[in-house]
């Protein structure tokens, strides 16, 4: 698989840290009321499927804020909700982690994809802060990760990049444009998907994804 040095990056710095009671690793932990047995298996498993999905690097990486509770916390994969993991024709398979009745379904990754996937595999989605951050006691809340939280993955961002080695990246939101800043890489802001700024959002990234492949 191209992307081997990601997986180990992943393996090892993403995977085993433990959970906080705002921040949740859904790689390694899982809720006994939202997460079946073998939830974080299934997670990686996902995640190991959408690395495997690139035969080369993509030019453009996007760099989002962290995962959402509808997401990546029980896809596992950035921005792709269990629903659309087992969407027929969707770009990446996987299976759904949690105990809900349906797949779980989020806005913001639906219209992320409704823009993207006629560009797929072209780009790669990650987040600046990889877990979810959530309120404490409340761990289906959604909350902004904080400066210091952003800072403490900057090591694996930066790690990520260096393997990717992309011609051009992509800031969804002022979380991941800092997050950019605080290691020293350049990124183009363009407006998140979610409250209001999917026509910003969709803009922004035609004309970067048709510049880079035109």
């Amino acid at each position: 698989m191209l992307l081997d040095a990601a997986w180990h990056l992943f393996e090892q710095d993403l995977f085993p840290a433990a959970s906080t009671e705002s921040l949740f690793n859904p790689y390694r932990d899982r809720h006994e009321a939202f997460d079946l047995p073998d939830a974080p298996t299934i997670r990686r498993g996902n995640l190991r499927r959408y690395l495997g999905a690139y035969t080369k690097r993509p030019p453009v990486f996007l760099l989002a804020e962290a995962p959402g509770p509808w997401g990546c916390r029980f896809s596992g994969v950035p921005l792709v909700s269990e629903a659309q993991l087992v969407e027929e024709g969707f770009p990446v398979s996987g299976h759904r982690s949690s105990t809900a009745e349906a797949p779980h379904a989020e806005y913001s990754s639906k219209i992320y994809w409704r823009v993207l996937r006629p560009y797929f595999p072209h780009f790669f989605t990650w987040n600046s802060v990889p877990y979810h951050p959530h309120r404490p006691g409340e761990p289906l809340s959604i909350r902004n990760p904080t400066n210091r939280e952003v800072a403490a993955y900057g090591d694996v961002l930066a790690a990520l990049l260096e393997i990717l080695r992309p011609a051009r990246i992509l800031a969804v939101g002022r979380k991941a444009e800092h997050a950019l800043r605080k290691i020293g890489a350049e990124g183009a802001y363009v407006r998140h998907p979610s409250q209001g700024g999917a026509r910003l959002f969709e803009a922004g990234v035609r004309a970067a994804m048709e510049e880079v492949l035109s």
